[in-house]
């Protein structure tokens, strides 16, 4: 099995500016990723790690850690309408060419959510393992809020009422069909994923990877400072 890992980081985040190597507990925010990264590769022997990046000082960043690249993402791909599938697959392509091979899994580790253990990334790879139909995998957390039960949104006739409306009235969140948020930490697909054309994680063969810990991304500068006051004083509920 061949599994490429991707880390996208293009220079201009407006949330966090200089997200991606902004010193997060004493190390660049994407370095957390390369670690991962570099310790997967250990556990399977068929993996490549590629960088997408539109900055040389993330470039340089990278390369500090061990991560170096001939590949500069396009312009086209850089703004914030650009789409993550759509740049995951300029990568892959690339990588793929190359190199003269063909990968089986892709593996996209999101720079902004590194709360991730190697066990995660191992157990979920065996999740798409074992069902040969799924075409790609999400990690997910159990969120806070329930649609079928304290969600609620703005109806046609200009009143608020439940996102998801069911068959018989919840009177807990726990007796509400489980839901999940999708975390942003990482994505599996299968090859056949990019081949078929899909531009959206969203798929009818979606499997996902539910993280029993902590696990979120920084989107503002509270984020960060949220992140990295966890960090330094150990209060993250699993091994980093």
């Amino acid at each position: 099995m061949r599994i490429l890992v991707t880390l996208c980081a293009r220079g201009g985040s407006k949330g966090v500016p200089g997200k991606n190597i902004k010193l997060l507990a004493g190390k660049p925010l994407i370095a957390y990723s390369i670690e991962k990264a570099m310790q997967l590769k250990g556990l399977y022997t068929d993996t490549d790690i590629a960088l997408s990046t539109d900055n040389d000082a993330i470039k340089h960043e990278c390369a500090r850690f061990g991560l170096y690249t001939t590949y500069t993402r396009p312009e086209y791909l850089s703004g914030d309408k650009a789409g993550k599938v759509e740049t995951i697959q300029h990568l892959l392509e690339f990588e793929e060419k190359q190199k003269k091979i063909r990968y089986d899994l892709v593996l996209d580790l999101d720079v902004s959510a590194p709360l991730r253990s190697i066990e995660d990334l191992s157990r979920a790879i065996q999740v798409i393992e074992d069902d040969p139909e799924a075409l790609n995998l999400f990690s997910v957390s159990v969120p806070h809020k329930n649609p079928y039960f304290n969600m609620v949104e703005k109806k046609e006739n200009g009143y608020f009422s439940l996102v998801k409306i069911p068959d018989s009235k919840f009177m807990t969140r726990q007796s509400a069909p489980q839901v999940y948020d999708i975390n942003a930490s990482f994505y599996i697909y299968r090859r056949a994923f990019f081949d078929d054309g899909y531009k959206s994680v969203i798929t009818s063969k979606a499997q996902i990877y539910d993280c029993k810990h902590l696990s979120f991304d920084i989107d503002k500068p509270l984020d960060f400072e949220i992140m990295e006051y966890l960090i330094i004083n150990n209060k993250l509920d699993f091994t980093l």
